[in-house]
């Protein structure tokens, strides 16, 4: 049956729906699903972050640098888990750009796009 609800009808709809009790059941049931996504992706983060200090550290970046260099980082790998292929290497040389701009070292970008996250340059 197909009939159009009045908007009463939806609105009665919308509030049995958001309920507290409603809504913290669904909660309740998907929060074991919730805690193991966050678990796997910080995971994931922190291994990314802990590879690209270990690329500064042998590049010699000074100290002062290093939270840069890391924001970049955590950027490119929000674009590895949105982008991939030649998308993603493209996304990545944009963000390389900003970065000089903002006057860090092109060859060390590269070498965390390379050596981190494995993604190379985008094709010409």
């Amino acid at each position: 049956m197909n009939r159009n609800r009045t908007a009463a009808e939806r609105v009665e709809k919308w509030n049995r729906r958001y309920t507290a009790d409603h809504v913290k059941t669904i909660i309740d049931n998907e929060k074991p699903t919730f805690l193991q996504n966050n678990t796997a992706s910080t995971n994931d983060l922190v291994a990314h972050e802990q590879a690209t200090k270990t690329v500064l550290n042998d590049q010699g970046v000074s100290v002062a640098l290093v939270a840069d260099y890391l924001s970049f980082s955590r950027q490119v790998w929000k674009l590895k888990g949105i982008y991939s292929g030649e998308t993603l290497r493209k996304a990545v040389a944009t963000r390389i750009g900003t970065w000089v701009d903002r006057n860090l070292a092109q060859p060390v970008l590269e070498a965390i796009r390379d050596t981190v996250y494995t993604i190379g340059a985008p094709t010409p």
